[in-house]
């Protein structure tokens, strides 16, 4: 049997999954089903495009129920240590100075299920964190893009 993959979040991160997990099972599955129900009154299935897009939507609704039930089996919570302000970690923010512009760029390093850039919350698995992780305040690093390579100094880890 293959070995399971784990979710890095933090427990916040947790909640929202379970949360979305609630909604889903308690609100969209029921309401898919009913829209099959009535869908299929409807007449010859084989061109009935309710039906359809309905059934459409169950095989979407069970497979993120399926999804989301596997990430927080398998979720690792990312404990912050609080006193450890000096190294780049799971569940840190970092604050960096691209050189030699000098634009400074904020990010929470978090696990895949939680990651968001437009949040500043980016990935541990990628490009950008990988280069990170590990670094202390007054480190620099190359960090690679799919825009091409930059050189940063880390400023701050909270």
């Amino acid at each position: 049997m293959a070995e399971e993959k784990s979710y890095y979040m933090t427990e916040e991160g947790k909640q929202k999954l379970e949360q979305e997990l609630e909604d889903l099972k308690t609100e969209r599955r029921p309401e898919v089903v009913e829209r099959i129900k009535v869908a299929r009154s409807f007449g010859d299935l084989s061109e009935n495009s309710e039906y359809d897009a309905a059934k459409d939507e169950q095989a979407f609704v069970e497979s993120r129920i399926s999804q989301l039930e596997n990430m927080i089996r398998y979720a690792v919570i990312i404990e912050n240590d609080e006193d450890n302000n000096e190294v780049v970690q799971l569940g840190k923010t970092v604050v960096f100075e691209e050189l030699p512009d000098g634009d400074e760029e904020e990010y929470q390093i978090v696990g895949s299920a939680e990651a968001d850039p437009f949040e500043g919350r980016i990935s541990n698995d990628s490009p950008m964190a990988q280069s990170l992780l590990g670094k202390r305040v007054g480190d620099q690093a190359m960090v690679q893009t799919p825009g091409g390579e930059f050189e940063v100094k880390i400023k701050e880890v909270k």
